[in-house]
């Protein structure tokens, strides 16, 4: 018999090793710096803040750190009811967004799952086809359809629908229809991912034994493509409860969302420790119930074994 191997195979380590390195050089690396300037004091200099940590110190500055501790600037939004309502408006922003998204995205990915296959190809380009054009300037282009004197507006009048040009631009509406826009290739992707390798059969089946078309859908086509939701659903719900472009150019300043208080934090007032907290809660309202869901699956994938 061939002697067997010893020692570390490199090749394993480095495949399994990127995804951390990875997470550890673009999101633990940046975050740790976004909580230290949380930590830190507003101060007239640049960059705007005092450190809380005194590195050339060495360990008495580590000592200090841990000593003087304080989260005054977390503790600034519970005071102040502009944080909390930009949170709330948001998350409810978000929410809105991805139902309305699921509600047009699953009928588009199920008619798409269930297309000849020659004609899926076509399908899949014309959904990522916005892609193509640079992300501001489509939602630069939903102005000059929303406003008084735009395209929608122009069109309802011409066709004797409505007398006065209806008020969108600069409102809640505008908002999502924007989110709603860019968002629902996000939404309709996994979903047909989903909805594509499910065996038709499962349907014949369920029809056969006296199941209504509905029913069929409810009962084998829906829980099947959950995966679908769930991914469409984070995928959207995400990007869209931090969102700051969409909100700032198509909802105008009554627009109120933690996207557009951050920005105004760092750039209007110059406020960074305490933008940087309100950072650090929004990744920690995002993060905690991801985290909470995955820890769910996968003790339910336990116990179906």
């Amino acid at each position: 018999m061939p002697a067997r191997r010893s020692g570390i195979n490199w090749g394993r380590v480095l495949l399994i090793g990127m995804p951390y390195l990875w997470l550890l050089v673009f999101f633990l690396l940046p975050f740790a710096i976004v909580v230290k300037i949380a930590l830190s004091d507003t101060a007239v200099a640049m960059p705007p803040y005092l450190p809380v940590m005194d590195w050339s110190q060495g360990w008495e500055g580590v000592k200090q750190f841990w000593s003087g501790l304080d989260f005054e600037n977390f503790t600034f939004l519970l005071e102040d009811d502009l944080y909390l309502l930009s949170y709330l408006n948001s998350l409810r922003i978000a929410l809105i967004s991805t139902l309305l998204c699921l509600l047009i995205g699953y009928p588009v990915a199920y008619g798409m799952a269930r297309a000849p296959t020659a004609w899926r190809p076509t399908l899949m380009m014309l959904v990522i086809l916005p892609f193509w054009t640079s992300f501001l300037i489509r939602v630069y282009a939903w102005i000059g359809i929303l406003k008084n004197e735009g395209l929608l507006n122009s069109l309802l009048q011409g066709m004797g629908l409505i007398d006065q040009p209806l008020m969108i631009l600069n409102t809640n509406t505008a908002v999502y229809i924007g989110i709603v826009y860019s968002y629902l290739p996000f939404m309709i992707l996994p979903l047909y991912a989903s909805l594509e390798k499910m065996d038709g059969t499962l349907l014949e089946a369920a029809m056969d034994l006296g199941c209504t078309p509905l029913r069929a859908f409810w009962q084998v086509t829906f829980p099947l493509s959950l995966p679908g939701v769930v991914a469409g659903c984070f995928l959207v719900f995400i990007p869209a409860v931090g969102e700051f472009v969409i909100p700032d150019i198509l909802g105008g300043s009554e627009t109120l969302m933690i996207g557009k208080t951050l920005w105004a934090e760092f750039f209007g007032n110059r406020d960074w420790p305490v933008a940087s907290a309100v950072a650090v809660v929004l990744l920690l309202f995002l993060v905690v119930p991801i985290m909470l869901f995955q820890r769910m699956q996968e003790r339910n994938q336990e116990a179906a074994r």
